[in-house]
């Protein structure tokens, strides 16, 4: 088969058909290079979006929580001073209750037959307590007839509740800013049973305490375990 040159028209039509084929590969790069592009601008919008969602989580979480702490703060701080101004009522309360008590007793040594009564008794229970031949009672100078009369009956109860007897000393030395009762001291000076009202109130206070807040106020909420 023979050969022949390409004429102008014929060089033409083959050039513009390696022109068209090279354009043809050219759009085809181009779109696969958008393609592409536009899939990592999509991947990395997609991360910096993300990165950024969970910037602005955190941010929220951590304002959350701040608020939380603040809140949960603010609240115990109203519980404490609500808390502390019950125990404040409830401490003047028994006080004011204490206060009435001792007003009590106040009257009671100044009632004459109830009070050389009341002498009797714990002269009685002082004396049960040393189980000595000899004592020494200390009252108010102002007591000293009250006592002495009192000491007579006391006398003969404790000699027939124990079967002894005993020589008991009076002595006015305490202060008549008492409330009133007696201090009993072993005729040795070794032991000494004060029973004052002063002092019985005061141990009653002591004692109490824990039952007459329990009446007045019910059990503590905080106490876990009762004996």
């Amino acid at each position: 088969m023979s050969t022949r040159p390409l004429n102008d028209d014929e060089v033409l039509s083959e050039m513009n058909k390696m022109v068209a084929f090279i354009k043809q590969e050219a759009l085809e790069k181009a779109r696969e290079i958008k393609v592409k592009a536009d899939e990592e601008f999509a991947i990395e919008k997609a991360k910096l979006v993300k990165q950024e969602q969970q910037a602005i989580d955190a941010q929220f979480e951590k304002k959350r929580k701040g608020a939380e702490t603040a809140q949960k703060i603010a609240h115990s701080t109203l519980t404490n001073k609500s808390r502390l101004k019950l125990l404040q009522q409830r401490e003047e309360h028994l006080q004011d209750l204490f206060e009435t008590a001792r007003t009590e007793i106040v009257t009671l040594s100044s009632e004459e037959s109830r009070y050389v009564q009341f002498l009797e008794g714990v002269i009685v229970q002082g004396l049960l307590q040393l189980l000595e031949p000899s004592a020494l009672i200390q009252s108010r100078e102002k007591d000293d007839e009250l006592v002495k009369q009192a000491l007579e009956g006391a006398q003969e109860t404790y000699k027939q509740i124990s079967g002894r007897t005993v020589s008991v000393e009076v002595e006015g030395s305490l202060s008549n800013e008492l409330a009133g009762g007696v201090v009993l001291i072993s005729g040795t000076r070794r032991i000494t049973v004060d029973n004052t009202l002063d002092e019985r109130l005061r141990l009653l206070e002591d004692r109490m305490l824990p039952e007459i807040r329990y009446d007045l106020f019910g059990p503590n909420e905080n106490r876990k375990f009762f004996t």
